[in-house]
């Protein structure tokens, strides 16, 4: 689903003949419309009783999202708020599982063996990625090729639809050892009664939980300045093909792969704490890497360190969320910080997207946003004090 069609939205934006900016919205904006959408998860998950059930409803309507795209790849054209409906709905449906599913993995997986499990998920998951990502990127390269880019695209989103179909089979597969109580069952707030949103997000402002999204909040606001941006700087800047720029990306996936099981080991001895502030501080010159040279060798250079980074954080991201937070607080701490997490993302790649349009979508305009993106980066640093 990730790698023939998430990756590929902002190239199809770009392709229907919209704009840079209008390709980094897409990749943003409907991460707001996710987020406040996922807001319905506790109450949803209290009601039906069952975090699977909850979970494999929203893949489910999540694989669906892919059909109005494959018609619009189809007809050749498409407005941008069409676009951006189709998108909300996509990260709408996948966010407002991601609290559930967390949850319920909480009570899946033994804590002895969390650590490795993730990292092993990861390196599996990223592999599967990188390989959606770059057939994906051979079957536009071939349409491209014959005139029939937006066939191409057709093809790879109906794909993605199908991958997720058959993930939601798998979920359903899954056994809920401990499954939620309905709402209305029990009565008090006893060790298995799952927590509100507003007693959580209380509890998180003096909670290392609210210490670990205030930080990642402000990070994510620096990253997504420049985040959205990298496909059209590639794709109408440097006037990649699609072959390049399914090289250039696929190595960020393929690093993610590799190097996944050496992080794992790495979480074991230093701890998620450790982990994220080393890996925060080494993706924050990571934009910066982009400006010296536009030779496909160095991009495909920089993406494999870009990979290694971010890998790192985000097995330490997944690790915090289950050493912070107990099995009742999970689900509404992480829809909380999901809502911060779309406001700072929609926020940043807005601000980046007005600096681009301000500079004139040029050299210029990309290397600015870089810049200041790491600078926002590094201004989040210090909030690393805070974690314990």
């Amino acid at each position: 689903m990730v790698g023939f069609g998430e990756t590929y939205i902002p190239a199809f934006a770009l392709a229907l003949g919209l704009g840079p900016v209008a390709a980094g919205l897409t990749a943003t904006v409907p991460l707001l419309c996710g987020a406040v959408l996922q807001l319905v998860t506790p109450q949803g998950v209290a009601r039906l009783g069952t975090n699977r059930g909850w979970v494999v409803a929203s893949t489910t309507v999540q694989s669906l999202s892919f059909v109005p795209l494959i018609w619009w790849a189809i007809r050749g054209h498409a407005e941008l708020w069409e676009l951006l409906a189709a998108a909300s709905v996509y990260w709408g449906a996948g966010m407002a599982g991601a609290p559930a599913w967390n949850a319920w993995i909480g009570t899946l997986i033994p804590p002895a063996v969390r650590t490795s499990f993730f990292a092993q998920r990861g390196r599996l998951g990223q592999f599967a990625t990188c390989i959606g990502f770059v057939v994906g990127g051979l079957v536009l390269q071939w349409g491209e090729q014959r005139g029939r880019v937006l066939a191409a695209f057709a093809v790879i989103f109906a794909l993605a639809g199908a991958s997720r179909l058959v993930s939601t089979a798998l979920l359903s597969a899954c056994s809920e050892p401990s499954p939620p109580p309905r709402r209305g069952a029990g009565t008090g707030s006893g060790p298995g009664r799952a927590l509100g949103l507003a007693t959580v997000a209380r509890e998180m402002l003096t909670s290392p939980a609210g210490a670990i999204v205030s930080l990642l909040w402000s990070f994510v606001f620096g990253a997504q300045f420049a985040g959205p941006y990298f496909t059209p700087y590639m794709l109408r800047e440097l006037g990649f093909s699609y072959h390049a720029y399914m090289l250039v990306m696929a190595a960020s996936f393929l690093a993610k792969a590799v190097m996944s099981p050496l992080l794992g080991r790495l979480a074991s001895r230093i701890g998620a704490t450790r982990l994220i502030g080393w890996a925060m501080v080494a993706v924050t010159p990571l934009a910066l890497l982009w400006l010296p040279s536009a030779n496909l060798g160095y991009l495909v250079a920089v993406q494999v360190i870009a990979g290694t980074c971010w890998a790192a954080y985000e097995l330490a991201v997944a690790l915090l969320f289950f050493e912070a937070m107990s099995d009742r607080e999970r689900t509404a701490a992480v829809t909380i910080y999901n809502v911060g997490l779309a406001v700072a993302t929609v926020a940043g790649a807005c601000c980046g997207g007005l600096l681009v349009r301000w500079l004139g979508s040029g050299h210029t305009a990309y290397a600015a946003v870089f810049v200041v993106s790491s600078i926002l980066r590094m201004a989040a640093l210090p909030l690393l004090m805070r974690l314990r």
